[in-house]
């Protein structure tokens, strides 16, 4: 089998034939075969999102380490200026808090899973240690604790560590409670534990004995339906034994079931704790203790709120005045007597929703918040706040594409950072920046939608469905929630209520609550053409901690969706008549006639799918009336198992479509490909995946992407782009993934070039960064140009990386390795790279210009700037590969052009593929057009012809300059008295300097800057910069080359003198005096 062969063979088992796991994923993404597909990050970080911890480093107070609630750990060595993720390619991206030993501040311990009880938080993997400052990472076990909170780490002891671990949030079980390690992590033991329902969510260390301890305990669940955020298993301990045996604290505390607690030592005074204490209905207290916890006194009914405490309650003691605590909340509340009274913190201009809280030793007036919407930092006590404003780490729930031109624009609704739009990409040469981005709507964003053909008109929406019609050109928003009819009960509206505009009337758009509305006039007024779809349960009486519930429970449902909802909405592109529709309580409608009359198909009933699964997306195919897929997800119930279906007859029978899947990796979106039927993405909660063959086997398409739960992608369909919404590192696009359609089993065994798309032609503009600082956020741009995209079935092996590789094998095996040969090593030191060349000509068939390219096995890219070549010459010792980047180049004209694709290997060149035609297309007009338009190429030859001449001369001018100067110093050698040889080089040195000043100028007015007259050089520079603009040369720039031309012409005579009679009469006369031949 030949080599081109076996790896055709290879790719073919990968990505057609084999089910996937996750060593088969892992080789795929080794093999890099997609490297050449990267997704694009465009940020946002102009409201950057929320952050679970933060660390300074007390070495060096530059540094932090940052954890992301949903966007993994990052790490500044200059105070915020710059930042660098340190866990993107780790199998976590929810992490909840970080602890830096205090004996090496390199270690960093890592416990992941966020560490608030919200309804959309992310699990995760245990608890992670790095030796390095976080260069890499090693999971040191707790893998089942889904939301680790608190980490210590013995002051006096590096291998003695506490680790909080409130457990799952979505289930009983799990590693939850209090685990100690004498042994730096190898080995856990669980030191403190309640029931099946509490785990650990606060620890606290006497920083005078590190025997002295304090923890709370929490006890929690939540479902789809509810949330009960307290228990009997609630409680405050205590050990003085390192944690081996703890005591219940009661003195002075309240009885009865406890909802989430934050405890705070004082750094100033450790005798004396404090505890927020979350109580019944979103009610609670500060207690305060002076006596190392034996008895406590209520000071105040203090208790953080907003979406309830189980999001909040973080406590920190100050560590420069004593009895001063902060109390993370919507607005940090703080006091200055313990806790008796409590103030807001000053919060101008800065963000909400605060859950951390640093200081710096040496500053009393020095903090470093986070919160939902990023870092802050006061150098004033509050008085003024510093954005961070550079860490793309916005989530996501939903995302829309409109159709503008020339470039279409994104939104997505966010998680606390309201719904935002911004550019897929810009004119700005520096690419997206945060001034490009802005909102749309207020409140916790969700899902957007757009209009096709009109990109003014766009549909945002609040949580619970407050849905809004907003005119982008005058950004005016019209609130068009559908309301119930008098009489009727309320509307339910889920949290992330879906809306969805008809493929068949732009104006026609629907709605889901717990039945479908359609609107006919934009949401100016609706209509119901459902009854209620879902199960229409109490969710009060459903199971919760195993059971149901006392009415007296700490029940809250007020930051969380109403339930019984519709949550997903989709309609056959083919028949306006068939809608599907998914609920959040296991159910499936659709409807053939319209909403006439609509058919129910419990979850339950499809292969392997638990009856409370959620539906988090269902879409009717693009090319099939018949077919239809659905992505469920019942994570809320403890179970992480992707469930992912199609139907082909309609909803009639399901199979599932997971063969590639990993297990524990949840579904969220699936988007097909508008032109081939068996192209299909999908989000997932670790990444991306991609189908061949309509869900048959499915592979990760990761290139460019971090660790991260992505929970919406669509396809733009013009552009043929892929968008993705992460929920935590922000938006990114794979740029022109029509490649992909083409790749069936044939396809991958030879090279192809595959179809550029249409190349928009624009003056980049530049500016606008330099003088910002590192800090300025910046995204990149896809390349400008030309893009050609082509794809190699193997890569070239060189004698030596051939001969390096059997040596590989003979060492593995133990075996003498053999010389080579002085003969071979010589070829192979020799031997030619491979390379590929691809030649662009324009409709007529005429050469334009030529790129070399990577050989690289897999996918390639390469852009061409639509520029055409204008070198008249190249320097011998330093030629550019790229006869592109010439800045006096000219535009490419408007029109039709092929690309070729050749090989050159060992110096043969083959043509690898059939040529493509793609299309250049000018999309910003000049308001002026340029009367010389005509003239312009002529202008361009005869600038050309000049430039040769101009250049032979010059270059021939400087080689007689050298010699001269070189013959001056040469006349030591002359075997005679001093005479006429040295008087003729002085006057020729006069000669020389003279010709010098009339091309180039005044040296000595240069060397202090003084003006000048124009030079030749500096002639022809101007005549040149009217290529540098789409508007052309002008009239100016063409007088600027005659006159250049007819200076030129003055003096060509006394060059051509100089050049070819004068210096080498001058160099036979030294030789016949005896001076030795001067060689170059």
């Amino acid at each position: 089998m030949t080599n081109s062969k076996s790896i055709f063979f290879l790719l073919f088992t990968f990505l057609f034939v084999l089910p996937f796991n996750a060593q088969e994923q892992s080789e795929i993404k080794k093999d890099s075969t997609f490297s050449g597909l990267k997704f694009r990050s465009i940020g946002p970080a102009f409201m950057s999102g929320r952050i679970a911890d933060i660390v300074i480093d007390p070495n060096n107070q530059n540094i932090w380490y940052v954890a992301v609630g949903s966007g993994g750990v990052w790490k500044t060595v200059n105070s915020g200026t710059t930042w660098t993720p340190l866990t993107d390619n780790q199998p976590f991206y929810s992490t909840g808090c970080l602890t830096l030993d205090p004996n090496n501040s390199s270690t960093i311990w890592l416990g992941t899973g966020e560490n608030v009880g919200g309804r959309h938080v992310g699990i995760g993997h245990g608890i992670y240690v790095s030796f390095d400052g976080g260069k890499s990472w090693k999971n040191k076990g707790l893998k089942k604790s889904e939301h680790i909170s608190k980490i210590i780490v013995n002051p006096k002891n590096s291998n003695e560590i506490w680790v909080a671990s409130q457990g799952p949030l979505w289930s009983s079980g799990g590693e939850r409670g209090l685990y100690k390690t004498n042994d730096g992590g190898n080995t856990w033991k669980l030191v403190l534990s309640s029931n099946e329902w509490t785990g650990v969510t606060d620890i606290v260390i006497d920083p005078r004995d590190e025997k002295t301890l304090y923890a709370a305990t929490w006890q929690r669940h939540r479902t789809v339906a509810a949330y009960v955020g307290g228990g009997e298993g609630t409680a405050i301990y205590k050990s003085t034994d390192g944690g081996e045996t703890w005591d219940k604290l009661k003195t002075g505390l309240p009885g009865g079931d406890m909802g989430k607690i934050g405890l705070a030592i004082s750094p100033i005074n450790p005798d004396v704790l404090y505890a927020a204490i979350e109580l019944d209905r979103k009610k609670g207290a500060m207690f305060r203790s002076d006596n190392r916890g034996a008895s406590w006194t209520k000071m105040s009914n203090t208790v953080s709120g907003g979406t309830g405490p189980h999001y909040y309650q973080e406590l920190v003691a100050s560590p420069h005045v004593f009895d001063k605590i902060y109390l993370m909340d919507v607005r940090v509340r703080f006091s200055e007597d313990g806790g008796k009274t409590f103030k807001t913190m000053k919060e101008s201009n800065k963000h909400s929703d605060n859950h951390s809280m640093t200081f710096i030793p040496n500053d009393p007036n020095y903090l470093l918040v986070g919160t939902d919407g990023g870092i802050y930092e006061s150098f004033d006590n509050t008085e003024t706040w510093k954005f961070i404003n550079n860490l793309p780490i916005t989530q996501f729930y939903k995302l829309a594409l409109d159709d503008a031109e020339p470039f279409y624009n994104i939104y997505g609704g966010t998680q606390d950072n309201n719904s935002q739009s911004g550019p897929s990409r810009t004119f700005n040469s520096h690419g997206i920046t945060n001034s490009d981005w802005f909102v749309i709507l207020g409140g916790d964003g969700h899902q957007p939608a757009t209009e096709p053909g009109n990109p003014n008109i766009v549909y945002a929406q609040s949580q619970q469905g407050n849905l809004y019609r907003v005119d982008r050109a005058s950004r005016e928003a019209v609130y068009i929630k559908p309301q119930e009819g008098i009489d009727e009960a309320y509307e339910r509206n889920n949290w992330d209520s879906p809306i969805l505009v008809s493929n068949h009337d732009p104006k026609r758009i629907y709605f889901g609550t717990q039945r479908v509305w359609r609107s006919d006039n934009r949401g100016d007024s609706w209509a119901p053409i459902s009854k209620d779809l879902t199960k229409n349960e109490e969710r009060i009486t459903l199971p919760i901690m195993g059971k149901q519930k006392s009415w007296d429970a700490a029940w809250d449902v007020y930051a969380m969706s109403t339930y019984n909802t519709i949550t997903s909405l989709s309609e056959s592109p083919l028949d306006e008549n068939v809608l599907y529709t998914g609920t959040d309580d296991g159910s499936i409608q659709y409807t053939k006639n319209g909403g006439d009359s609509w058919s129910r198909i419990l979850v339950s009933n499809l292969p392997n799918v638990p009856s409370s699964a959620f539906v988090n997306d269902i879409k009717a195919d693009l090319h099939s009336v018949n077919t239809v897929y659905v992505a469920l997800d019942n994570h809320k119930y403890g179970d992480y198992k992707p469930y992912l279906l199609k139907s082909t007859n309609g909803g009639k029978s399901w199979q599932s479509i997971t063969n590639g899947i990993p297990e524990n990796t949840l579904v969220w979106r699936i988007v097909q490909d508008h032109v081939n039927p068996n192209l299909l993405f999908l989000a997932t909660e670790y990444g991306i995946y991609l189908s061949f063959n309509q869900g048959d086997k499915w592979m990760k398409f990761s290139e460019g992407l971090p660790t991260i739960s992505f929970r919406d992608l669509a396809i733009q369909k013009r552009e043929n782009d892929l968008v993705v919404a992460s929920f935590g590192r922000g938006f990114y696009i794979l740029d022109d993934y029509s490649p992909l359609r083409a790749m069936n089993a044939d396809a991958f065994s030879k090279p192809l070039l595959f179809q550029p798309k249409k190349a928009l032609q624009y003056k980049p503009v530049s500016g606008g960064t330099s003088s910002q600082g590192a800090s300025f956020f910046k995204a990149k741009n896809p390349e400008y140009g030309a893009i050609f995209t082509y794809y190699l079935p193997e890569k070239f092996e060189n004698l030596k990386a051939k001969r390096k590789e059997k040596e590989k094998g003979l060492k593995k095996e133990n075996k003498n390795i053999p010389f080579p040969g002085w003969d071979a090593l010589d070829v192979e030191k020799n031997e030619d790279s491979a390379s590929v060349i691809l030649v662009i000509r324009d409709s007529q068939g005429n050469f334009v210009t030529r790129l070399n390219a990577p050989y690289k096995k897999g996918f390639n890219r390469v852009a061409w700037d639509l520029k055409i070549p204008n070198w008249t010459s190249l320097n011998l010792d330093k030629i550019n590969d790229n006869p592109s980047s010439n800045y006096y180049n000219t535009f490419a004209k408007e029109g039709i052009y092929t690309v070729s694709m050749f090989s050159k290997i060992k110096g043969e060149i083959s043509e690898l593929s059939k040529p493509q035609t793609f299309e250049v297309v000018r999309i910003r007009e000049n308001i002026l057009e340029n009367p010389m338009q005509n003239n312009i190429d002529n202008y361009v030859n005869d600038l050309k012809s000049f430039k040769i001449n101009l250049e032979y001369t010059l270059k021939a001018f400087s080689n007689a300059s050298k010699k001269l100067n070189a013959f001056e110093k040469a006349t030591v050698y002359i075997k005679d008295n001093p005479g006429d040889l040295e008087e003729t080089i002085s006057i020729l040195k006069t000669q020389m300097n003279d010709l010098n000043k009339l091309l180039y100028g005044n040296s000595s007015k240069k060397e202090i800057g003084e003006k000048d007259v124009l030079s030749i050089s500096s002639r022809l520079s101007v005549a040149q910069r009217g290529f540098s603009t789409t508007y052309g040369p002008t009239k100016m720039h063409m007088e600027s080359l005659n006159i250049a031309k007819e200076l030129f012409n003055r003096i060509k005579p006394k060059l051509e003198k100089f050049i070819e009679v004068d210096i080498p009469e001058i160099e036979q006369n030294l030789i016949k005096s005896g001076v030795p031949p001067i060689l170059d």
